[in-house]
């Protein structure tokens, strides 16, 4: 298995809430810009999977918060993908200040939509597996 991908992101103002925190949203933006980072690392651009008639579906996803970020605090967001068997797989992420404190995690549930049938592909870690160059990165 490949080392843990992370990614380091700055708290900007215009994300924050009423109280001076990160808004509850853009922890999942957050997340979401880590899997294409990490698929990116694992050298899957957006256009080659499209091109397959494929995209990637959030079937659930959680957030579970344990310290606050504010403006102009870093974040480490890590993305390991966790594959069984069947149709959807795991996406676990954690939110560490650069120390290594534990901000938060996401645990989200994803798949792989055909986008001509609208169904889930029967196989989605072959799907990724075919398509990347770098498959450790997404523990295949």
């Amino acid at each position: 298995m490949a080392e843990e991908f992370r990614t380091r992101v700055g708290v900007r103002g215009y994300e924050l809430d009423t109280q001076g925190h990160l808004n509850g949203t853009v922890y999942h933006q957050y997340g979401e810009h880590a899997r294409w980072e990490c698929l990116r690392a694992a050298g899957i651009s957006v256009d080659a999977l499209l091109a397959t008639g494929v995209g990637p579906v959030t079937l659930e996803s959680t957030i579970r918060y344990h310290r606050e970020l504010r403006g102009g605090d870093e974040v480490d967001v890590s993305c390991s993908f966790v594959w069984g068997s069947g149709k959807t797989f795991r996406v676990e992420q954690e939110f560490r200040r650069p120390d290594g404190e534990l901000i938060a995690e996401i645990s989200s549930t994803g798949g792989l939509m055909d986008l001509a049938e609208r169904h889930l592909v029967a196989d989605p870690a072959e799907h990724w597996r075919a398509l990347a160059t770098e498959p450790a990165v997404l523990n295949l």
